[in-house]
């Protein structure tokens, strides 16, 4: 089949990826030029090294010119390196046209499929992660459950401290859970979870 039956595929596929589910969704402007870019960058690289009489060292190198380009130069959740990381993946199927079309075609539907179910808004909708500062020193993750789900008003499935201050009286933590599904009363769990002084103050999120 012709290489611009692959390049119109690729070009299909990430333009699906970007403006059907990406966008939509995340709703970062800035990323569109990233994945496109990327996303055509390595399809034209891939489709010359796969064409060209290169030995195994060059082509290795220029993935290793690749591999420079920092994914942190601004903050980028699992979600969006997953979708970067897809568009890499459908440039080097639409570069290699001495691959099966049926192969490569498939695969890059299997691609969109996955990332589409992946990052669906209905899966495990009320799931959610915060990481959370408290107004107090709390050494017992017990405690700091208690605590959490009396904040968030929501079923706690997993708490992590991740720093105690016992000078500022501080906690920092990573907590897992499902929202709409209250846990114990605030009046309850704030009642069992004292300071390290032994006051009762009311824990607070910053």
């Amino acid at each position: 089949m012709s290489v611009f039956a692959f390049i119109a595929a690729d070009l299909v596929a990430i333009a699906v990826m970007v403006f059907a589910l990406y966008f939509p969704r995340h709703r970062r402007r800035d990323m569109i030029v990233a994945f496109l870019s990327v996303n055509v960058g390595v399809m034209g690289v891939t489709y010359a090294m796969a064409t060209a009489d290169l030995s195994l060292g060059f082509g290795l190198g220029i993935f290793a010119v690749l591999s420079i380009i920092r994914l942190r130069s601004t903050e980028m959740d699992h979600a969006e390196i997953a979708y970067y990381f897809t568009a890499i993946a459908l440039g080097l199927l639409g570069g290699f046209p001495s691959i099966s079309p049926f192969v490569s075609f498939t695969l890059m539907a299997v691609l969109l499929g996955v990332i589409a179910v992946g990052d669906s808004p209905g899966l495990f909708a009320r799931s959610r992660q915060q990481t959370l500062v408290l107004d107090r020193a709390v050494t017992s993750e017990a405690a700091v459950r208690d605590l959490v789900a009396a904040i968030l008003d929501a079923r706690i499935h997993r708490v992590t401290l991740r720093k105690v201050d016992l000078v500022q009286e501080t906690t920092v933590c990573d907590v897992r859970f499902t929202i709409g599904e209250p846990g114990r009363t605030a009046h309850e769990s704030l009642d069992g979870v004292g300071s390290p002084s032994g006051g009762a103050s009311v824990a607070g999120v910053r």
